[in-house]
């Protein structure tokens, strides 16, 4: 029997470190959280010092019942939960459970990167609990409850049901509005450029643009050139000659970035990979957890993949210099180490996300990695290889021509040594000015060279740019709002609360209701849902994790000004749920004011006068933020005959899909339902052995998956079967559920028994079997 146990989060986790310690170690996970803050209400009694009500998380009973189960008679318990405060509050809150068991010792175990060296050196030399770090967890944990449970029901009462406000999800918000509102005030500018096509004695031609003209700086910032003067200046140089005034040359030195830190490596991941932050950290927590690697079984490939550290180990560091010494030569190797420094808020215990083992380059391991496993895996690997190279280095050549009162500028770049350039280049928001230089001939200083023409182009000023998911991070990264643990989490729910869409090019964008949540918390919140305070609550939450401030006088000093705030918005918060919001539009039915509210599928145009009158449009907003109607699509007809009135029938769409409804509507509300194939999943149904899993729908049209000898079998389920034998239990069939928080996994039949739960496999794009959607756990 094994005298030891150790406990982790996850399955996946638990089969990768059982690996490592053998038979005298039991390993068991926990499955995430085993209690929280009840759903049901606040959960925290203010008057008692914000003592949080902690109660077992529905279905995490069996979980305990296991684990103090396997507890019973161990030497030593190790608590291998994940190495931030997340984990160390699941830590503390298993050894309460756990309580004091005779003979037994209860260990901290920090698991910075999942490797047999790592798993072993950890449980030799482990930790006491953190009871600072605990604090810190449980501050945010009851300071998010207090803000989201008091303020949410605020905006049920008085916008529509269904809407949540986060202490910092507010603030995000609030930036990406005050943005659109920046641009909607955007007025374009007209400004023009000119430039001259030129041809040296030796090759190729080349373009130089306006610089200067009499002494003025033409840099369209300070001085934006008009179209008339454009043309005066044309005229002033096209007989004029064109001579080299002065040739500057230099080396310039591009240094490398440091290794991923999380949100770094979630910006570059959506400008690379395309992947949303929340996808970007479970593919990296599948890779920190472990992958199988064919015989030599499950094995983590990356570092703990939320930090804020760009840190490196002696190790690690000594190891990436032998490897780019023996793989790119001396040439690309730094005399010394390059140290980075990290932001002052990091936690430098941890280190950056780089590979645990570089022999493990993203080739040798394509067969064994899901596609977007390995793009990304080959992100932190070039990455953090490159972050040790030596810098690139170029050539720059500024040239200066005169012509007349004009002056004309060519830059010319040429790399000399592609250093770090030559594993990784670093993703651009925006192309940057060095990388439209030329290649240049060579020149002398007063030759005179050859006009070949002038082309002078109308521009006009750009508004400034939406944030995409990649600019936000940065954003908020740079004001000091969020952590590590939560920028993924904060994307999730503006996206999925609707409060925030992404346009044509996945740039983020208000709705119309994420305008209205956000201008009423700023109005009834001003000094709470702003950025300096907000910022200034995680250096204070940051405290609590150091030890330097206590969690208790925290929340103390934040509740007393938001208690007041809160009582006076339930007082003066406009209700906007029956009014709706003005738009100065008129109601073509009855010359009423058609206002802004929001349904079931989502916002649309309403008459004031409701419900005396019931005409309702939809609309769209230009870049102006001004509402445009939508004209309405004619509806497609079918040869089917309303049983009401004779009429023919059209096509028409329901929250609860598509159904046949009478042309004659208003005056006939005849309708018909459509009769159509239940789609086949290919699974055996799990009951009766017999009949196969069918797609349907029930009367209220929510997808379903039932047995297709139904009456006869009853068999059904919301979930998906997934024709895979469970790999913890061996149970015959999996469960693929879709959550906001989780994304699409597969789990365990026996949910509560085995508890196996693991991201689904990425479908391929001709997979035309959708997951079952279910609502955010």
């Amino acid at each position: 029997m094994a005298k030891n146990l150790v406990i982790v989060e996850s399955p996946a986790k638990a089969k990768t470190i059982k690996r490592y310690l053998g038979s005298a170690y039991e390993v068991t996970p926990s499955v995430g959280h085993v209690v929280d803050l009840p759903k049901s209400k606040l959960g925290v009694d203010i008057k008692k010092n914000f003592e949080p009500e902690y109660s077992v998380i529905p279905g995490k009973t069996k979980v305990i019942e296991g684990i103090k189960k396997a507890a019973k008679g161990k030497e030593n318990i190790y608590l291998a939960t994940d190495p931030d405060r997340e984990g160390e509050a699941i830590a503390w809150h298993l050894s309460k459970r756990l309580g004091k068991i005779n003979g037994t010792k209860i260990h901290r175990v920090l698991l910075h990167e999942i490797t047999a060296n790592a798993v072993k050196e950890a449980i030799e030399h482990p930790a006491e609990l953190d009871n600072h770090l605990y604090d810190a967890q449980q501050a945010r944990r009851v300071l998010d409850r207090l803000v989201g449970y008091q303020i949410s029901p605020l905006l049920w009462d008085k916008v529509k049901r269904g809407l949540s406000a986060g202490r910092v999800q507010s603030v995000a918000l609030r930036i990406i509005v005050e943005r659109e509102r920046e641009r909607e005030a955007f007025r374009a500018e007209e400004y023009w450029t000119l430039d001259a096509r030129l041809q040296a004695a030796n090759p190729p031609p080349f373009k130089a643009r306006l610089f200067s003209w009499k002494d003025q700086r033409i840099d369209n910032k300070a001085y934006k050139l008009p179209e008339a003067e454009a043309r005066e200046i044309v005229g002033a140089v096209e007989k004029a000659p064109f001579v080299v005034r002065s040739i500057e040359r230099k080396e310039v030195r591009r240094s490398p970035a440091p290794p991923f830190i999380t949100s770094r490596l979630q910006q570059e991941a959506s400008r690379k990979l395309y992947f949303q932050p929340s996808r970007t950290m479970r593919i990296a927590q599948r890779l920190y957890e472990g992958i199988e690697l064919g015989d030599q079984g499950a094995i983590g490939l990356i570092t703990y993949m939320r930090t804020d550290s760009v840190r490196v180990s002696d190790q690690a560091l000594g190891a990436v210099r032998a490897y780019i010494e023996g793989k790119y030569g001396t040439n690309y190797l730094p005399e010394k180490g390059i140290i980075y420094r990290s932001s002052k808020s990091a936690q430098d215990a941890h280190e950056a996300i780089r590979p645990t083992a570089l022999e493990r380059d993203p080739e040798s391991l394509s067969r064994y990695l899901q596609k977007d496993e390995l793009a990304l895996y080959k992100l932190i690997y070039d990455r953090f290889v490159s972050s040790q190279m030596n810098p690139a280095v170029y050539d720059r050549t500024t040239v200066d021509i005169e012509a007349a009162d004009a002056v004309f500028r060519a830059t010319g770049q040429v790399m000399k040594f592609d250093g770090f350039m030559r594993v990784y280049i670093e993703g651009q928001d925006e192309t940057p000015a060095d990388e439209d230089a030329e290649n240049l001939p060579q020149m002398t200083e007063g030759e005179r060279l050859t006009l070949l023409g002038l082309d002078p182009e109308q521009h006009f000023t750009q508004p400034p740019p939406r944030f995409s998911q990649a600019t936000l991070i940065k954003e908020l990264e740079d004001k000091g709002i969020g952590r590590p643990s939560t920028y993924a989490a904060i994307m999730t729910s503006i996206l999925n609360r609707e409060y925030v869409e992404e346009d044509q090019s996945k740039r983020l964008r208000p709705t119309t209701l994420g305008r209205t949540v956000s201008d009423l918390l700023v109005q009834s919140f001003p000094d709470i849902i702003e950025v300096g305070f907000t910022a200034q609550m995680e250096e204070d939450l940051d405290k609590v994790e150091e030890g330097q401030e206590n969690w208790v006088k925290t929340l103390k000093r934040f509740y007393g000004p938001f208690e007041k705030r809160l009582g006076e918005a339930k007082k003066k918060m406009p209700v906007i749920k029956r009014k709706g919001l003005p738009t100065g539009l008129k109601c073509d039915v009855d010359g009423g004011e058609l206002v802004i509210k929001w349904g079931r599928n989502g916002e649309f145009l309403a008459c004031s006068n409701y419900p005396k009158c019931t005409n309702t449009k939809e609309f769209t907003r230009d870049d102006q933020g001004g509402i445009h109607i939508k004209e309405p699509t004619a509806l497609p007809s079918t040869d089917q005959i309303c049983d009401k009135c004779g009429k023919p029938m059209v096509l028409k769409r329901s929250r609860f899909g598509e159904f046949l409804g009478c042309s004659g509507y208003p005056d006939c509300d005849g309708i018909k339902r459509l009769k159509a194939e239940p789609v086949k999943t290919g699974v055996p149904c799990p009951e009766c052995k017999e009949g196969e899993m069918l797609e349907r729908r029930s009367r209220r049209g929510k997808l379903f998956y039932g047995c297709g000898r139904y009456p006869k079998c009853k068999f059904a389920s919301w979930d998906k079967l997934v024709a895979e034998n469970c790999p913890q239990c061996g149970a015959p069939y999996l469960l693929e559920k879709t959550t906001k928080r989780e994304g699409t996994t597969w789990r365990c039949a026996k949910t509560e028994e085995c508890g196996y739960k693991a991201p689904a496999p990425e479908k391929k794009p001709d997979d035309q079997q959708a997951a079952s959607s279910q609502p955010g756990a």
